[in-house]
């Protein structure tokens, strides 16, 4: 989305085009060795979704969910994380994490960043793309070889990334026990899930290049505009809750005229139970 605000100051990037452009690349060459390896904007949904967990996930907990076979890793104290398979070498997996470290960096600090607008310089911005608007630029010999591959709407990869850590850490993104906060997250996340599914509205709009062939639909753009909103809400909303509290199961007690348990000879009653 652009920023019509011209006396606002430019705010750089955490990931530059080049460093987008890495990513992208690293993702197609470990594709080669697994092919279910996502594409970026998959990985920003994902990332964005582990920043808003109720709870801290650690990179040994969501990189091999993301990358891997889902299994923590078991890392040794002051040890760097194991290599998942997916990587060629250590080197590429630290790399890969040090620029998805920067992009959680920026999006965690644009989300509890105050806007009145998302058109703020400050304002989140998902890394997405109009796919059917670049494939519609594309010369028309091109174009049919891709006939029969599903083209995917604006902003569905980036939600399908973000509801796989809501699947995946599902007692962490269960419903609170308070109504207001239940109906708030139930509302939130309405827009998430409306995101994963096709737009079928009519195209009226192309975000690749504005002047080029109608790709989006007006009711799309202003849908993910809403789900940017509700990811500040979900944000929001578990940072208002803090971790989830574990319930703590006590073992059988004693009797209040037995024994007490530490020893002391008198009867409960008179001693710990007191």
């Amino acid at each position: 989305m652009e920023n019509n605000q011209t006396d606002a100051p430019e705010v750089e990037a955490a990931l530059s085009t080049e460093m987008l452009e890495e990513l992208d690349n690293m993702l197609e060459e470990m594709r080669e060795r697994a092919e279910e390896i996502p594409q970026w904007e998959f990985c920003d949904g994902f990332l964005t979704a582990v920043i808003c967990t109720r709870r801290d996930i650690a990179a040994a907990e969501w990189l091999p969910m993301l990358l891997g076979d889902g299994e923590t890793l078991e890392v040794a104290q002051g040890q760097p994380l194991p290599k998942i398979e997916a990587f060629k070498d250590a080197a590429q997996q630290a790399r890969f994490l040090e620029l998805a470290q920067l992009r959680m960096d920026e999006v965690r600090g644009q989300l509890d960043t105050e806007i009145k607008s998302l058109e703020d310089q400050a304002a989140f911005q998902p890394e997405v793309m109009d796919t059917r608007g670049a494939l519609l630029m594309l010369p028309e010999a091109e174009r049919a070889e891709l006939e029969d591959e599903e083209i995917p709407s604006l902003g569905q990869v980036w939600a399908l990334g973000f509801m796989f850590v809501v699947e995946n850490w599902a007692e962490e993104w269960a419903a609170p026990r308070d109504k207001e906060a239940a109906q708030w997250l139930d509302a939130a996340m309405e827009f998430l899930v409306n995101l994963t599914e096709d737009d079928d509205g009519e195209a009226t709009l192309n975000l690749y290049d504005e002047t080029g062939p109608a790709s989006t639909s007006q009711e799309r753009l202003d849908a993910f505009g809403e789900t940017v909103w509700a990811v500040y809400d979900l944000r929001q909303l578990w940072r208002s809750m803090g971790p989830r509290v574990e319930s703590i199961v006590k073992g059988e007690q004693p009797g209040r005229n037995d024994a007490c348990t530490c020893g002391s000879g008198k009867k409960f009653k008179k001693c710990c139970g007191a």
